[in-house]
């Protein structure tokens, strides 16, 4: 089948954590454990800053939410603790958000470019891919291939819409969090954003759906053409 071009939909970018699958709550072990670790307990407040997040920034909002002190060697222990448990958790099975797998399939094979677009490390994300399986997308952008610049810097999107051949305006990114949704929108794309453990405020280019279940290659396309 011939890629879609419905109404001007050239692509749709993929995040991951909490869009794709529910790994959230898997992300709460480590970064819970690691504030034990150091002696303190993360809020639930400074947990749902961190959504959307490298391993840097999250360590660095943990140690502020804990009132720990920065230094090199404490950020570079914390990052060697949760790289390690997070790595044993992702190893198994993951949970599809509601919709997410049928969503999926579907754009697939309707024949549009696809991208997965996450903040997570090469190596981690590649465990997340035996879930959520590798032949889904054209392109895969990881935390490791954005050469800093990570979300909500506008270049992961950026760097998968050079990469498909696309127009980013003619995108939409499928995102949950806060920092994803401001690296889509600064990108030019539409952004569906699909709310999962951190609240987005509304603003311009973002459309708010409680979930993935039924979505269809019209109400994409629709996306396209209302922001036209």
């Amino acid at each position: 089948m011939e890629p879609s071009t419905m109404d001007g939909l050239a692509a749709v970018l993929w995040d991951m954590d909490g869009t794709l699958i529910d790994s959230e709550k898997l992300w709460d072990i480590p970064l819970y454990e690691v504030a034990e670790h150091f002696g303190g307990t993360l809020t639930p407040e400074g947990r749902a800053l961190t959504v959307g997040t490298t391993t840097t920034t999250t360590v660095r909002m943990i140690f502020e939410d804990i009132g720990l002190e920065w230094t090199a060697e404490r950020e570079a222990e914390a990052k060697a603790f949760i790289y390690r448990r997070i790595k044993e958790i992702f190893a198994g099975e993951h949970e599809w958000r509601p919709g997410a797998e049928k969503a999926l399939r579907m754009v697939r094979e309707s024949g549009l470019p696809t991208a997965l677009v996450t903040s997570t490390e090469r190596e981690l994300a590649e465990f997340a891919l035996n879930t959520i399986g590798r032949e889904h997308f054209d392109v895969t952008i990881t935390g490791d291939d954005v050469d800093g610049n990570y979300k909500p810097h506008p270049e992961p999107y950026l760097r998968a819409a050079r990469l498909l051949g696309v127009d980013p305006t003619r995108a939409v990114a499928v995102e949950d969090s806060p920092t994803g949704t401001a690296s889509a929108v600064a990108a030019g794309c539409t952004v569906l954003v699909v709310p999962c453990d951190a609240p987005v405020e509304p603003g311009e280019r973002r459309v708010f759906r409680e979930s993935l279940v039924g979505l269809d290659l019209a109400d994409l396309a629709a996306l396209v053409a209302d922001q036209g």
